[in-house]
This record gives C-alpha cells, structure tokens and sequence, in this order.
C-alpha cells in the first residue's frame, strides 16, 4: 500500500473517530470533533498532492478516496442535523446526491472498467463544504449561506458527472 493509499484508509478509520467523539460527553467534544473533520481534510489534500506529485495515482486510490470523502462528509452533515445545527433536508439531499454518484461510479467500473477521477468543480464543491462547516462553527447564519452555495456547487457537479457517463455509455455503444 503507498502513501496516499495509507492516507485515504486513515480518512476512513477517522469517520467512526469523528461520530465517537462528537457524540462523547468529553469537555469540548465539538471542537475536538471538529478538528478531526479538518484533519481528515487535511488528509484529502495531501493524498492527492503526494499521488500525483509522484505517481502513485491508483484505481483503488482514484475508487475510494472520494469514497472516503462522501462517507466523512455524509456522517459530518448527519451530526450536524442530528442536533439541530444545520436543517435536517441538507443531510438528506447531499446523501441523495452522493449515493446517486457512488452508484454511477459503480456502474461506470463494472460495465465499463472505467473510474471517473474527481473534476475540478467536484472539488471545489467539497472545499467549500470544508469552508461552510468552518463558518458555521462560528457564525451560524453565514456559515448556512456557504453550505447553500457548496450545496448548489454540488449538484453541479452531479449534472457535469452524469453528462459524462452519458458519453462513456454513448460511446461504448459504437
């Protein structure tokens, strides 16, 4: 396993880290909570320098790491509606959305043995969930105006995602 392989399994052993925490009765468990969101991040960011930096891009890194990510933002959302920091709707439609791409990129691997790698406006989306969840840390109203807009940017980038299997599966006909 290489290093940005190694990185993107340490995001995933963060996720139960993150819901253990965040629902723990330790003093400042929401920040704690917080700062493992923001190192998972991190985490997100050097994986993919370090991979492409040095080649070591690999389907299963290009498969699960934004795998990993969807599954850390989802349970992040969860939490945050849980106990009523965000408006329960916003889990639910990102959740939509992301299970909508895990099974688009389920389909494009075993019917076409293709892995679609993460475009330029998917990641702005998930920095600016990134951004947004920072806000809403302290400033509530305007960290919801942010989490809108990485909303929007989202669904976004689902219509661009889907117009490109749209062509694999056009161009796997001919």
């Amino acid at each position: 396993m290489n290093i940005p392989n190694a990185l993107t399994t340490l995001r995933f052993i963060l996720i139960p880290t993150y819901l253990f925490v965040y629902f723990s009765k330790i003093n400042n468990s929401f920040l704690f909570a917080m700062i493992i969101f923001f190192i998972a991040g991190a985490t997100d960011v050097l994986d993919g320098y370090i991979a492409r930096k040095y080649n070591m891009v690999t389907k299963w890194g290009t498969l699960l790491d934004p795998l990993a990510d969807k599954l850390m933002l989802l349970t992040v959302l969860f939490s945050l509606s849980y106990t009523n920091i965000i408006p329960h709707w916003v889990f639910y439609i990102v959740l939509i959305k992301e299970i909508s791409m895990i099974i688009g990129g389920f389909t494009l691997l075993k019917k076409y043995e293709t892995v679609v790698a993460a475009k330029y406006y998917g990641k702005a989306a998930t920095v600016l969930f990134y951004v947004a969840i920072g806000i809403l840390i302290f400033n509530k109203m305007f960290g919801l105006y942010f989490l809108y807009c990485a909303i929007f940017l989202a669904f976004f980038a689902l219509y661009n995602y889907f117009i490109h299997f749209i062509q694999i599966k056009r161009q796997a006909k001919y």
